[in-house]
Order: C-alpha cells, then sequence, then structure tokens
C-alpha cells in the first residue's frame, strides 16, 4: 500500500515541479521579450529622431515620441515613456512632459534614485537595472560624421516586466489535473503490481514459525525480476535452514530426554541404594539380637523410618502423589548416622557427631535424611583410613545447618561444580552432590565447600529454618 501510494506522490509533486519550472521559464522568456521590444522602439526612435533633431524640429519629435512610446509595453498605462534629449542631456522632448520636463537636465542627475552618467561618459547603448526591477535605455544619437547630436532615453517601470501568474497558472492546473487523473492511477496500478511479489514475501516471512516451512516455501512467488529473485531465494534458504534446524532441535531434544531419563534412574537407584545398605545391616541386627526388647524396638523405629524415607524419595518423582512430610528431629539425625555405619565399618572410618538445636526445627524430614545421608557416605567413601568424619547439625530461628568434615581426600569448589554437572552416572559421588545441591536450592539454601577449613574437606548444606508451605517455589 505504501509503495504505490508514494509512487502516486511522486507522480503529482514531480508534475508540479514541473509546472513550477515552467512557469519560472515563461516569466523570464516574457522579461526577455519585454526587454527586446523596448530595444527595438530606441533603436526606431534614434533612427527617426536624428534629422528631425538636426532640423531643430520640437514639434515633429514630440509627434515621433508619441507614436514611438504607443509601442512600448506599459504605455497604456503610463508605466512606460521616452524622450530625446539634445546634446548637453537636456530634454529635447518627451511623450510625458509632465514627468520629462521639456529643457530639463537628465544626464549627470539623479532620476527616480538612480543617477545617470554625464553626457560625455555615453559613447554607446546603455542599460540602467533599477533595485525595483524597472530599467532605462540610454542610447546616443550620432551623425553620420560621428559628432553627438543627443541621445534617446526610454523608461520602463517595474510592474511592466512582473509575471502575469493568473495567466500562467491556468493552463498550468489544467496540466495538473490533466497528469494527476492520468499518471495517478497508472503510477497506482504500476505501483501495486511491483509490490504484489513483495508483499507475499513479506508475509511469508511473517509466518515464518508458526506455519509448516514446506506449506511456505510452497508460497513463496515466482518472479522473473533479478531483485525479487534474489530475495525470494534468500527467503527459501532461510526457510530450509530453519526446518533442517527444527529438525535437529527434535532430535537433539528426544536425546536430552532419554539422557534425563537414565540420569534421573540412575540417581533414583542411588538414592534408594543409600539407606537400603543400612537397613539390611538393621535386619541382621535384628535376626542375630532381637530377643531384646529394646533392640527389636529401636531396629523396627529404624526400619520403618528408613522405609517411609524410600517411599517420600520415590513420591518426589511422582506429580500426583501427595505425601505428608513431616519436621526434621533429632532422632532423624540418629538414624542417618546408623545407616551410614555400614560404610564406616568397612572402610575403618569412624563418625563423631556435634548437635546444637537451639530452636525447633522447621525444615522437612525426608528430604534433610536425604541430604545428610548422601553428605555422610560421600564423605566416609572419601577420608583417609584409618580415619574420621565429623558430623554437625545446628539450628536458631533462622537457619539450619548441616556440616561434614574429613581428613582426606580434598574436595575443591570447582571439583563439586564439576561433580554436581556430571551429565552421567559413572561416578555415584555425582549423584549424592547433584541432589544436595538441587534440595538447597529448592529451598532458597545454599550446598558449597568450606574454603576456610583448615585440613581435609567440609561440605556446609544450609536452608532456612522455616515451615515448608513458606517457601517459594
Amino acid at each position: 500500500m505504501q509503495i504505490p501510494l508514494g509512487l502516486s506522490l511522486a507522480v503529482v509533486v514531480a508534475v508540479l515541479l514541473v509546472t513550477a519550472v515552467a512557469a519560472q521559464i515563461f516569466a523570464r522568456t516574457a522579461r526577455a521579450d519585454t526587454l527586446a521590444t523596448v530595444d527595438r522602439a530606441a533603436q526606431l526612435l534614434g533612427a527617426q529622431s536624428l534629422p528631425l533633431l538636426a532640423a531643430d524640429d520640437t514639434w515633429r519629435v514630440f509627434a515621433l515620441l508619441r507614436n514611438t512610446a504607443a509601442f512600448l509595453p506599459g504605455a497604456s498605462t503610463g508605466q512606460a515613456r521616452a524622450a530625446v534629449l539634445d546634446s548637453e542631456g537636456k530634454v529635447f522632448a518627451s511623450s510625458a512632459p509632465q514627468l520629462l520636463q521639456t529643457a530639463r537636465a537628465l544626464l549627470g542627475q539623479s532620476v527616480n534614485g538612480q543617477h545617470l552618467p554625464a553626457a560625455d561618459e555615453v559613447t554607446k547603448r546603455i542599460r540602467i537595472d533599477r533595485r525595483d526591477g524597472a530599467i532605462a535605455l540610454l542610447d546616443p544619437i550620432r551623425s553620420e560624421d560621428g559628432q553627438a547630436l543627443g541621445f534617446t532615453y526610454v523608461e520602463v517601470d517595474a510592474p511592466v516586466f512582473a509575471a502575469d501568474w493568473a495567466a500562467i497558472a491556468q493552463p498550468a492546473l489544467i496540466g495538473v489535473g490533466l497528469a494527476a487523473f492520468l499518471l495517478v492511477p497508472a503510477g497506482w496500478w504500476f505501483g501495486r503490481r511491483m509490490t504484489a511479489p513483495v508483499a507475499t514475501v513479506a508475509q511469508v516471512i511473517e509466518r515464518i514459525g508458526r506455519v509448516d516451512p514446506a506449506e511456505l516455501r510452497r508460497q513463496l512467488p515466482q518472479t522473473k525480476d533479478p531483485e525479487l529473485g534474489r530475495i525470494s531465494a534468500a527467503v527459501d534458504r532461510l526457510i530450509y535452514e530453519l526446518q533442517v534446524r527444527q529438525q535437529a532441535e527434535r532430535r537433539a531434544l528426544s536425546a536430552a530426554r532419554m539422557a534425563a531419563v537414565g540420569r534421573i534412574t540412575a540417581a533414583v537407584a542411588h538414592e534408594i541404594n543409600n539407606p537400603l545398605g543400612g537397613l539390611l545391616t538393621a535386619i541382621q541386627t535384628l535376626s542375630v539380637h532381637g530377643a531384646s526388647e529394646q533392640t527389636r524396638k529401636r531396629t523396627l523405629d529404624l526400619l520403618r523410618r528408613g522405609l517411609n524415607q524410600i517411599q517420600t524419595t520415590v513420591a518426589a518423582l511422582l506429580p500426583q502423589a501427595r505425601i505428608e512430610d513431616r519436621a526434621l528431629k533429632i532422632d532423624d539425625f540418629d538414624d542417618v548416622v546408623t545407616l551410614a555405619h555400614p560404610d564406616d565399618a568397612r572402610r575403618d572410618v569412624q563418625i563423631t557427631t556435634q548437635v546444637e538445636v537451639e530452636s525447633a526445627m522447621r525444615v522437612p524430614s525426608a528430604a534433610l535424611r536425604q541430604v545428610m545421608l548422601n553428605m555422610l557416605l560421600n564423605a566416609v567413601s572419601a577420608a583417609d583410613e584409618p580415619g574420621a568424619v565429623h558430623a554437625e547439625l545446628r539450628a536458631d530461628a533462622d537457619r539450619f545447618v548441616f556440616s561434614v568434615a574429613h581428613v582426606g581426600q580434598v574436595l575443591t569448589g570447582d571439583a563439586l561444580e564439576a561433580l554436581v554437572a556430571m551429565e552421567s552416572g559413572d561416578n555415584p559421588r555425582g549423584f549424592g552432590l547433584w541432589v544436595c545441591r538441587e534440595i538447597a536450592t529448592l529451598y532458597e539454601g545454599g550446598f558449597d565447600v568450606d574454603t576456610c577449613h583448615p585440613q581435609g574437606t567440609r561440605l556446609v548444606f544450609w536452608i532456612p529454618n522455616r515451615e515448608s508451605h513458606e517457601r517459594v517455589t
């Protein structure tokens, strides 16, 4: 729409410019014609006044001036006049005695605000252009032997040279109207025809990403215009490359989903295996020492909490499951230490603990048991033999903090990030630490290496000490 309209406006502007230029040319031509007429009248007046001036025949010179002045442009309205001067530059006779009085000295004087040259300075025709646009012609009258007998003087006022714009405007407006009537519809039609393929290409570009690429490629216009052909070819290549990239993205998404499924499967197996080792040991203890009522009761409570932890871990993967969780208790920390005992006994590592709880713990038990067990088992696995792992649980009104320290294989902050970001299950430690980081992020907390620890490695996990339903998820 814009291109046809712009083309039509360009046609109208071009016609107006041509008309304006033609009007200026006409005005200049009219001025040149007026000057030529004045020049011829001055020549005629000089030739005919020569014998009369020599005979000193004032009346015949006056009659000649009246007849000659009648041919001057503007004479009928009193805007042109002529005079014959004597050899001294005085008026001998004039066509307008009231303005150019007889015997009045003109040469060497100021006339109508313009200074005229002296008589001895006029050796050839002189045209004097006044500031207001008027002109004056001064021409010497010479005898056959070259003696100056007098001068012809012609004045034409400025309004005579003014263009008759009213007369010029009428044909100009007719020309503009005809041009607009013929050229504007033609320009509109050609513009629409030229821009139709471009509009089609623009519509195709706008629909990229929302319509099937094969359908878009079929809608591209087929044209013989080289410029538009290159544009269509470029858009076709763009759509083809987009189609290829979409196919590659679908394949990559499918591969990523398969990788995610494998990672989740390995992580779930890892999280379930962690408490299972301790539960199997508890079952063995129950079979050996089951006669004691206290041992049997403690072991059965441990088995129940451990199985609840496994149930909660699995349920976390099912969006439709709604498992009510309870707040963490000191007994949960004791259970985690108990579940980690088979690993520390197998590696000759001793677990020591420290608990400082200044406020009620308002953190979810299942998630925190999972974190504490992961951190303990990773510490036992990385500690020197014989060695020790020290676990601390601290809680105040604002924060819950659990840390595990050991002397042995040092884990730096960069190494922790590498383990957390692992994309495969080749290193089981990576899954446990990844789960700790995910839980810390979920509960708006943190999980990192304590760089100020003097020796070995100390991992610190913390989250706000508040009810789970207060979390912003």
